[in-house]
């Protein structure tokens, strides 16, 4: 088994199970891949949104992309991840559906590099 390079310390808001990890190889600037069931409306997927914080709150430079064709949303930190320092994403219900449906809860994952 892969060694893991990110330890998901909590998740509120979601099913932990569904949070899973996928890296082939460590970096301090790796992305965040959050998948959706349903297309999403464009103008809802951007960094009000979607964003991760260090543990003391200070918002991270990131950059989101929106992939319509697998429904999935991309968040890349444009600066690196310090080591042992805790993060949260945080995904609010005001990521919507091309139906305009929100999420149930906000989603919140902390995690440390």
């Amino acid at each position: 088994m892969a060694k893991q390079y990110i330890t998901i310390e909590n998740v509120t808001g979601g099913d932990k199970n569904k949070v899973k990890q996928s890296l082939k190889f460590k970096t301090g600037k790796f992305v965040w891949r959050v998948k959706f069931t349903a297309p999403l409306n464009p103008s809802s997927v951007n960094n009000r949104n979607l964003y991760v914080t260090s543990s003391k709150q200070i918002p991270l430079l990131t950059n989101i992309r929106y992939d319509s064709v697998n429904n999935y949303i991309e968040i890349e930190p444009l600066e690196p991840y310090e080591k042992d320092e805790s993060y949260l994403l945080h995904v609010t219900t005001n990521v919507k559906s091309k139906r305009g449906q929100k999420l149930p809860n906000e989603i919140t994952i902390q995690f440390k590099v």
